[in-house]
């Protein structure tokens, strides 16, 4: 996203990639692989490079913006199934955190190509929520994991598939 911003010029602001995205119902046969510095887990090639396929002149920005969100969640599909075949553990759901996390588009798709819920805490950052969490726990600021739990349940949006 930062990249169709800051170097293709193609948005604004992050914001508007749900915007432009959500006006148009699929990318038209538009594909974004974002290998800029190779292919990482679970490909591991760091000769590969990015590419976008797929255009015609029907293909507007729109289209490439949501392939671009689109790449973004067949990348954490490709690392959760890699995940799972490794360890034998297959989710139910997946909890998810940081900026891409406002776009409420991004996550329906997500739920959407891994058919799990996914579930997304109002504070976007939750890394230091966890952290202060934990702290309090040691300290005695809460009796036990179910107190924090309790306190946060509420604060969770699910995205369904």
């Amino acid at each position: 996203i930062r990249w169709l911003r800051d170097n293709l010029q193609m948005i604004k602001t992050a914001a508007e990639s749900e915007t432009l995205a959500e006006g148009v119902s699929n990318t038209a046969g538009v594909y974004f692989v974002p290998a800029f510095s190779g292919l990482f887990a679970p490909h591991w090639r760091d000769d590969a490079r990015g590419v976008i396929v797929g255009l015609t002149l029907a293909a507007r920005r729109e289209h490439i913006v949501r392939a671009t969100l689109e790449a973004v969640c067949f990348q954490t599909r490709e690392v959760l199934e890699a995940m799972s075949k490794d360890s034998g553990v297959h989710p139910h759901s997946l909890r998810v955190d940081g900026g891409m996390t406002a776009n409420k588009l991004l996550l329906r798709l997500q739920a959407d190509l891994l058919g799990l819920s996914i579930l997304r805490h109002d504070m976007a950052e939750t890394t230091a929520l966890g952290a202060a969490f934990a702290a309090g726990l040691a300290v005695g600021v809460y009796a036990s994991l179910e107190d924090i739990e309790a306190l946060h349940e509420s604060r969770i949006q699910t995205f369904e598939p």
